[in-house]
C-alpha cells in the first residue's frame, strides 16, 4: 500500500501545484522555461503514475474488503463512467456545452469518474486510489472556478458540432475501455 500511497502524492502532488504552490510554479517556469517545466512536470507526473499503478497492483494481492456494494451500484458505476469519459473528453473539444457551463470538465469527470467507483467497490486498495483522485479533483474544481471568476474568465458559447464531437469521441472511448480495455488492463469486467 505504501507504493500506491507514494505514486499519489508524486502524481496528485505535481498536479496541485497551481493550486498550493503557484509562486513556486511561476519561479520553476521562468527558470526552465516553458518547454524544461513541460518535461520536468511530465517526468514527475508519469513516474507518479507508474508508482500508482504499480502500488495498486501490489495493494490488490492483499484484499482488504471495507464493505460490499450491491451489484446495481456497478451498473451505476458504468453509467457515470460513462459520464465521465464525455467530461473528460470535452476539455479538448472546442465550443462544447461542457466547457462553456463547466469551465473545467476535466476536473468534473475525474470526480464523477472516482465517486462512481468508490460507490462500486468496496475494497480498502479502492478507497485509497479513488478517495483521494476525488478529494482533489473536488478542491481543484472549486478553486479553478474561483480563479476563472476573479479573472472574468468566461468560455466561448457551445455548438452543435463542438457538443456533437464531444459526445462521440467520449461515448466512443469509454465503450473501448468498458468492454475491452478494462478487464484486460485492470483484471475487472466493469459488467461481470
Amino acid at each position: 500500500m505504501s507504493i500506491l500511497i507514494l505514486g499519489l502524492v508524486v502524481f496528485l502532488g505535481a498536479h496541485s501545484l497551481r493550486l498550493f504552490a503557484d509562486g513556486f510554479r511561476t519561479r520553476a517556469i521562468a527558470r526552465l522555461g516553458s518547454g524544461g517545466w513541460k518535461g520536468v512536470y511530465s517526468l514527475v507526473s508519469i513516474v507518479g503514475f507508474v508508482l500508482i499503478v504499480w502500488g495498486f497492483g501490489l495493494a490488490r494481492q492483499h484484499p482488504v474488503l471495507l464493505y460490499a456494494p450491491p451489484l446495481w451500484l456497478k451498473h451505476t458505476n458504468a453509467l457515470l463512467t460513462l459520464i465521465a469519459f464525455m467530461l473528460f473528453f470535452s476539455a479538448y473539444v472546442p465550443r462544447n456545452h461542457f466547457k462553456a457551463a463547466l469551465g473545467h470538465p476535466m476536473l468534473a469527470g475525474v470526480k464523477v469518474w472516482a465517486f462512481g467507483h468508490l460507490l462500486s467497490t468496496g475494497m480498502l486498495s479502492d478507497v485509497v486510489l479513488f478517495g483521494p483522485f476525488l478529494s482533489w479533483a473536488a478542491v481543484h474544481f472549486a478553486v479553478s472556478r474561483r480563479r476563472d471568476r476573479r479573472a472574468g474568465i468566461t468560455y466561448p458559447a457551445s455548438t452543435l458540432k463542438g457538443d456533437a464531437i464531444a459526445l462521440a469521441i467520449g461515448v466512443a472511448t469509454w465503450a473501448i475501455f468498458a468492454f475491452w480495455l478494462h478487464e484486460r488492463w485492470i483484471g475487472v469486467s466493469p459488467f461481470g
